[in-house]
């Protein structure tokens, strides 16, 4: 069901109403302020004040106090049949924000579940598709570490190989600087080999399990 718009409009409301769809910090100010009236209001008016506020409090980056909120509209537009509001699914664009701010407090699994559960409902929804890979790029798991780990001694290594060079070889054993040269490139062409790869490795993965998971889902859908 879509949601429909009451034909009188509270005072509050109205005033509500002269704010820009932008202006989120005044969007803010006005419901803090506002509060105790707003609760009072009919369901129509205080369900699109509070979807306003959820929405600002995301866009300014106040992502604590957002996921505080967002369930209250989740939970209000399941409970009142809403399935589009102003054009969209407000269920999923929720969820997705939910996840969005979970995902910018490094909360990672918990983001990833909401994702994951955004694709079992709408396999087809590339912004959520395409979140979800993010969120995993993120994680890293230990071969990352550790290839990570791996380059930077390469590198450290390569440092006192130029500083031996410079310090000592080059006065005391010139002969040897073409090897010492060559040992340095060498360790840094093998640090950055293995830090790169394990990213690289690590993408393609993350890319092909997504694929793999989406692909599952869509099939079910399918009914394949």
């Amino acid at each position: 069901m879509s949601y429909s718009q009451p034909t009188y409009h509270s005072k509050t409301y109205r005033e509500f109403k002269v704010i820009e769809a932008a202006a989120y910090r005044q969007i803010i100010h006005f419901y803090e302020k506002e509060a105790a009236t707003i609760e009072a209001l009919e369901f129509e008016e205080h369900f699109e004040m509070t979807t306003a506020y959820v929405n600002a409090l995301f866009e300014v980056g106040a992502y604590h106090k957002h996921l505080a909120l967002v369930d209250s509209i989740i939970e209000a537009a399941i409970t009142n049949n809403i399935s589009f509001y102003k054009g969209e699914d407000v269920f999923l664009k929720m969820l997705f924000r939910k996840s969005a701010s979970l995902y910018n407090l490094f909360e990672y699994d918990q983001a990833e579940y909401i994702l994951r559960e955004i694709i079992r409902i709408n396999p087809w929804e590339n912004d959520a598709v395409q979140f979800l890979k993010k969120c995993l790029r993120s994680r890293q798991p230990r071969y990352v570490q550790y290839a990570r780990a791996a380059s930077i001694f390469l590198f450290l290594t390569a440092a006192l190989v130029i500083a031996l060079e410079v310090l000592f070889i080059r006065s005391f054993y010139p002969e040897q600087s073409a090897a010492a040269e060559q040992t340095r490139l060498a360790l840094f062409g093998l640090g950055g080999f293995i830090l790169i790869g394990g990213d690289l490795f690590h993408r393609l993965r993350v890319e092909q399990h997504v694929n793999n998971f989406v692909h599952r889902i869509r099939r079910q859908k399918d009914g394949l």
